[in-house]
């Protein structure tokens, strides 16, 4: 492969991402527990400061073969043990006093779920940047299209009309809801509980090595007891992971479908090369959108596998925590692919107002049939002006005419509207409810966020 991701791996890389979770960020996160755990025990006592300082010199990922550590891993059961060993090998060879307080009163688990917790957390972090960009996209794309008149659409048939803006606001609440998300789903946490979770081997020392250890490593934050087989952490990052791709995917579903060749409201940005087809040189295919929507449909499989990991046995799992690693790798990975993707996607979306217009009309004024009769109940009552829409609406589709045409028609209406009315009650820009309402709420939420979001890009 050259060095490259392959065929298909390069539709979904990221960068940026794969250099926060790829085997030299795990291995560095392991060393910093390792230094971490070292000066917390010296700050209470339980090894020489100058143990601690010898171990922490020799925590730097550089230091270490990841293919030497790899293989080893396959006989170990996990890259921990190897690498442990590799280190107090480094420190024994420059104090070997030093070397008999490396990894001191720990586990692998302590090692391996507190250097994925250091990596998690800054995974997050490089998604609130980018879910920032995208809020902003989405806020200017809610604003300049505010009175942008379109149809709505429920099981894919016309409904009434919308404006483009309350489309693309719904599409934004949720992505500022996800600076929110962080709080619940985001925060991960160290982990230090030693064989079985109780820190015996620390005796009275624990708690203040536990506390100590807490105020090493601040970006991950501290917790007060160990969570070995209490997956709970790494599942709710699992699942706050997913919802965002779900919702990327319910965006780039509904401009996918808004670009087909009938409807023409939308279209991706355009690039050179782009979107082409290998038969058809008329085509312009939306690879964004295909590219997120595949994501959307890998990430429940993800998210059901962390699910299913979490039912462990005991005070340490066989193969559930095992599980949990290369699933949150792919997830985070996809999770921002996608992210970058829809970035690009509604920064460069095109929007036609006029073919949304023009399809506000396929129907002859089907769509506004609700509002006439509406209109019409104050005064002959809802059925019979339901009954009488329908029967119009009947006449429309079978004659192919306009439904105020037929409505004007006596005695259809005779007496129960002018026309006049009816032409306002055919205006689609004005049959609008609360959309005003709606999407100033959601614009507001998204500036209450907006300092948050903004410090976070």
């Amino acid at each position: 492969m050259s060095g490259s991701l392959g065929l298909f791996g390069e539709l979904f890389a990221d960068a940026q991402m794969a250099a926060l979770l790829d085997d030299r960020a795990a291995l560095q996160g392991m060393l910093d527990f390792e230094a971490a755990l070292a000066r917390a025990e010296a700050t209470a006592g339980v090894i020489p400061a100058e143990a601690a300082e010898a171990i922490g010199a020799q925590c730097k990922a550089e230091f270490y073969d990841i293919a030497t550590i790899g293989k080893a891993a396959t006989l170990a059961g996990n890259p921990a043990i190897p690498l442990v060993k590799a280190l107090t090998a480094r420190v024994a060879a420059i104090d070997p006093e030093a070397a008999k307080w490396v990894h001191y009163g720990a586990t692998s688990q302590d090692v391996i779920d507190s250097g994925h917790a250091q990596q998690y957390g800054a995974a997050w972090e490089l998604l609130l940047k980018r879910a920032a960009r995208l809020a902003k996209a989405l806020a200017e794309l809610t604003r300049r299209h505010r009175h942008t008149p379109m149809i709505g659409r429920t099981f894919l048939q016309h409904a009434v009309p919308i404006s483009f803006g309350i489309k693309a606001a719904n599409w934004l609440g949720p992505v500022v809801s996800f600076h929110d998300d962080f709080m619940i789903y985001g925060r991960s946490a160290h982990q230090l509980g030693g064989a079985a979770g109780t820190l015996a081997s620390l005796g009275e020392q624990a708690e203040a090595v536990l506390q100590a250890f807490g105020r090493t490593m601040p970006s991950i934050g501290a917790v007060n007891t160990p969570w070995h087989t209490e997956r709970q952490r790494p599942a709710r990052i699992a699942t706050g992971l997913g919802i965002l791709i779900g919702h990327l995917g319910k965006i780039a579903q509904d401009i996918a479908l808004m670009a087909q060749t009938e409807i023409g409201e939308l279209a991706e940005p355009e690039a050179p090369g782009k979107g082409g087809s290998s038969a058809m040189p008329h085509k312009r295919n939306p690879v964004l959108c295909t590219l997120i929507l595949a994501a959307a449909k890998r990430a429940p499989g993800l998210v059901s596998t962390m699910l299913a990991t979490m039912p462990q046995e005991h005070e340490r799992a066989m193969g559930g925590w095992h599980a949990e690693w290369l699933t949150m790798t792919e997830l985070f990975t996809i999770a921002g692919s996608a992210l970058n993707q829809m970035v690009t996607l509604i920064e460069g979306l095109q929007v036609f107002p006029e073919r949304m217009r023009q399809n506000l009309e396929l129907t002859n004024g089907l769509v506004m049939a609700e509002r006439v009769s509406l209109a019409l109940a104050a005064s002959i009552g809802r059925g019979e002006a339901h009954h009488l829409l329908e029967e119009a609406s009947r006449i429309c589709i079978a004659s192919g005419r306009h439904l105020k045409e037929v409505l004007a028609e006596p005695p259809t209406l005779a007496g129960k509207l002018a026309s006049d009315e009816l032409d306002k009650l055919f205006d689609p820009t004005t049959y609008r409810g609360a959309t005003d309402t709606i999407i100033d709420r959601i614009l507001a939420l998204y500036e209450e966020e907006r300092e948050y979001m903004d410090s976070d890009a």
